[in-house]
C-alpha cells in the first residue's frame, strides 16, 4: 500500500463513514488539533522525562487517537467493540487520579507561572495550549456533534498537562518563575 493515494489532492478527505468533505471542514480542523497535540506529547517523550511520564505520555497518545477516530466518525460508524477507539468514564477516571498523584509532588500555586523551563517542561505547555485548542474546535462544531465524554476527556487532558508541566520541572530541578 502506498502512502499517497491522491484522493485529496483536490483539497478533500473522506470522513469514516465515506463521506468526502473539504479539508477546511471544522470537523476535519478538529481532529487536525488533535493530532497536532499527539505529535507535541511524541516530542515530549523524545526530549527525555522519566519512565513514569514516558509511560503516561504513551498512553495519551493512544488514547489521542481514539479521540481523533471518534472526531472522524460523525455518524458513528465506528463499531463500539473496536474499544481502542472509545474514550469512557474510566479514562476520564484515570486522568484525574495522575493529576491527583502528581500534584502531591508540587508545591500549590499560589500566583501564575509562566510556561518554560525544560525542554519537556516547555513543551508540556505548548501541548496544553494546542489542547486547549482542540477543545475549542470541538465545541465549536455544535452541541451534539461531540460525544459528551470526550468533551470531559480532553478538558481534563489540558489539566494534566499542566500539571504534567510543572512537575518535569520540579523534578528536574528547574524552579518555576511566577508572574
Amino acid at each position: 500500500m502506498k502512502i499517497y493515494t491522491k484522493t485529496g489532492d483536490l483539497g478533500d478527505t473522506g470522513l469514516f463513514d465515506g463521506t468526502r468533505v473539504s479539508k477546511a471542514d471544522p470537523r476535519v480542523d478538529a481532529y487536525g488539533e488533535v493530532d497536532e497535540l499527539n505529535a507535541w506529547l511524541g516530542m515530549v517523550r523524545a526530549n527525555g522525562v522519566d519512565d513514569e511520564i514516558g509511560g503516561c505520555l504513551e498512553r495519551l497518545q493512544r488514547d489521542l487517537f481514539a479521540v481523533g477516530s471518534t472526531l472522524a466518525d460523525p455518524r458513528h460508524k465506528i463499531a463500539k467493540r473496536v474499544e481502542k477507539a472509545l474514550i469512557t468514564d474510566a479514562d476520564i477516571a484515570r486522568l484525574e487520579e495522575w493529576i491527583d498523584s502528581f500534584e502531591k509532588e508540587l508545591t500549590p500555586l499560589t500566583r501564575f507561572i509562566l510556561a518554560g523551563g525544560s525542554k519537556a517542561g516547555a513543551g508540556l505547555h505548548v501541548a496544553r495550549t494546542v489542547c486547549r485548542r482542540a477543545e475549542r474546535r470541538m465545541v465549536a462544531l455544535g452541541d451534539g456533534e461531540v460525544d459528551p465524554v470526550v468533551l470531559i476527556f480532553v478538558n481534563r487532558l489540558s489539566d494534566l498537562l499542566f500539571v504534567m508541566a510543572r512537575l518535569v520541572n520540579a523534578r528536574a530541578g528547574i524552579p518555576e518563575t511566577e508572574w
